[in-house]
């Protein structure tokens, strides 16, 4: 289902006429983030692979799975965008020599060979609401990347029946403050799927077929993912952001 949350983002986003979606990417934790019930990042990116292999624009990004540490958000964000302006910039100086070359051969372009896009690539995390509340939660996120992930990037939160993210969004001063970088998109066709679900079914031994990609279902099958035992890993570990931030709060 976190793949549909791309598919629901980008039809709102482009709905309202002010954006052209590229691409999606989706970036699997590391295994830093020592949260309950965490395999493998090896098993966690093949998986996401063979979840997008089919898609045309949403692509997988390995290198927060790759750092050592567990990575925060905002740099995983940060990361994102300046590969995307250097993307940008290298078609750009591709554009500006094609350009060139050009007039040079037909001498009848108005326009500067060093023109740039007025509008560069933009980045927004895309979450449900449940990580929308979570940044309430006591040290569970810094407030300065609050204000830089929601006022310098933005934010795309998919809602339910249920939620109440403009409650949310009204209680908090950081979110009110950039309240219009804040897309919420309803879920209509709503499903209730999660990641907890599926490892409960699976250390059962019941089936999740038709929950999950087929390739997905055989290399979990293949490699006896989701067990029991798996589901104590971490459980004695206090997560990554808790402790980092307690150990910040109390120096």
């Amino acid at each position: 289902m976190h793949l549909r949350l791309f598919e629901l983002a980008r039809d709102h986003l482009e709905d309202t006429g002010q954006y052209k979606v590229v691409s999606g990417i989706i970036s699997p934790v590391g295994d830093g983030y020592k949260k309950k019930g965490l395999i493998e990042a090896s098993h966690r990116l093949e998986m996401a692979r063979l979840a997008t292999e089919n898609s045309d624009w949403i692509t997988l990004g390995s290198w927060e799975s790759m750092q050592p540490d567990w990575v925060e958000t905002v740099e995983v964000i940060r990361h994102h965008h300046e590969k995307l302006l250097e993307k940008q910039q290298n078609c750009d100086e591709t554009d500006t020599v094609k350009l060139t070359k050009k007039r040079r051969i037909e001498n009848r372009y108005e326009a500067s060979s060093h023109q740039k896009r007025r509008d560069g690539p933009q980045v927004m995390l895309l979450c449900g609401a449940d990580v929308l509340e979570s940044f309430g939660v006591p040290n569970l996120w810094k407030q300065d990347d609050i204000d830089e992930i929601v006022g310098r990037y933005g934010l795309v939160c998919i809602t339910r029946s249920g939620n109440d993210p403009h409650k949310f969004i009204h209680k908090s001063d950081v979110l009110w403050k950039h309240r219009r970088n804040i897309h919420l998109v309803h879920e209509w066709v709503t499903n209730d799927i999660s990641a907890t679900h599926m490892r409960r079914a699976l250390r059962r031994g019941q089936s999740v077929r038709y929950l999950l990609p087929d390739a997905v279902v055989s290399y979990i099958q293949q490699n006896n993912l989701y067990s029991a035992e798996s589901e104590q890993k971490n459980a004695d570990v206090v997560l990554a952001p808790l402790q980092r931030y307690l150990e910040a709060s109390s120096s």
